[in-house]
């Protein structure tokens, strides 16, 4: 990988990050505003309307974190090309399907 390749990639990894921080935020500051509505307007002791969206906002975030810190943030290298180009040629010619 060349340094501008690696200086691309770092830059992607870094907004990601930078993304999800933020939207969490976000997400936090609409959570505080809908538990506000739902205190003035019902109060305690009603429905906890609320925790729907909250429940939603919660799974987009698990999602957005993965992709900015977890398994899915993985570059693709040259070396994982080469594997799968070799596997397939080897798969193709243990008896695959021929292709003519």
């Amino acid at each position: 990988m060349t340094d501008d390749e690696l200086r691309k990639v770092a830059r992607q990894n870094l907004k990601a990050r930078n993304d999800f921080k933020v939207m969490t935020a976000i997400f936090l500051v609409v959570i505080a505003i809908l538990v506000a509505v739902w205190f003035f307007s019902s109060g305690p002791g009603t429905y906890f309307w609320p925790v729907w969206p909250i429940i939603g906002m919660s799974i987009a975030a698990v999602f957005v974190g993965l992709d900015a810190y977890g398994v899915t943030r993985r570059t693709i290298t040259e070396a994982d090309i080469d594997a799968e180009v070799a596997r397939m040629n080897a798969k193709r010619n243990a008896g695959g399907p021929s292709q003519t």
